[in-house]
C-alpha cells in the first residue's frame, strides 16, 4: 500500500531537482540580461524590481510545468524549460523597445513600468505554456 503511494518519487525528485535548477538558471541569466540589479534593487526594498523580477519568474514558471507535464523525457523538459527561459529574455528586450527608459524607472521605483514588464511576461508565459502541445 505505501509502496505503491510513493512509487512515483524518484521521478517527482528527478523533475523537481530539474526545474530547481532551471529555475536558478533562469534567475541568473534574467538578472544578467537585464540593465539593472534586481537583487540588489529588491534589498533595498525597491518594489518595482520585486515586481518585475517576481511576474517575470511566473512566466517562466507557467512553461516549466507546462514542460514537466508534457516532456516524455527529462531531456525534454530542460529543452523546453530552455525555450521558456528565452522567450522570458526576448519579452524583456521588447519591452525596453517600448520603454527605452525600463530600467532607470524600475530603480527609481516607478510601479507602471515595472507592472507592465510583469505583466508582459506573465502574458508570454501563459501563451507559451499554451503553445506546448507537443
Amino acid at each position: 500500500m505505501i509502496y505503491g503511494a510513493i512509487e512515483g518519487l524518484p521521478e517527482f525528485l528527478l523533475y523537481f531537482i530539474v526545474a530547481i535548477g532551471l529555475v536558478g538558471l533562469y534567475l541568473t541569466v534574467y538578472t544578467f540580461a537585464t540593465a539593472h540589479n534586481e537583487f540588489e534593487l529588491i534589498r533595498r526594498n525597491v518594489i518595482s524590481a520585486a515586481l518585475s523580477l517576481g511576474l517575470s519568474l511566473l512566466g517562466f514558471a507557467l512553461p516549466l510545468s507546462s514542460a514537466i507535464v508534457h516532456a516524455k523525457t527529462v531531456v525534454d523538459c530542460i529543452i523546453w524549460g530552455l525555450v521558456a527561459l528565452v522567450v522570458q529574455i526576448v519579452v524583456y528586450w521588447l519591452v525596453r523597445l517600448v520603454l527605452p527608459n525600463l530600467t532607470q524607472r524600475i530603480a527609481s521605483g516607478e510601479l507602471a513600468a515595472a507592472l507592465f514588464l510583469g505583466a508582459a511576461s506573465l502574458a508570454a508565459g501563459l501563451i507559451n505554456a499554451a503553445s506546448m502541445t507537443y
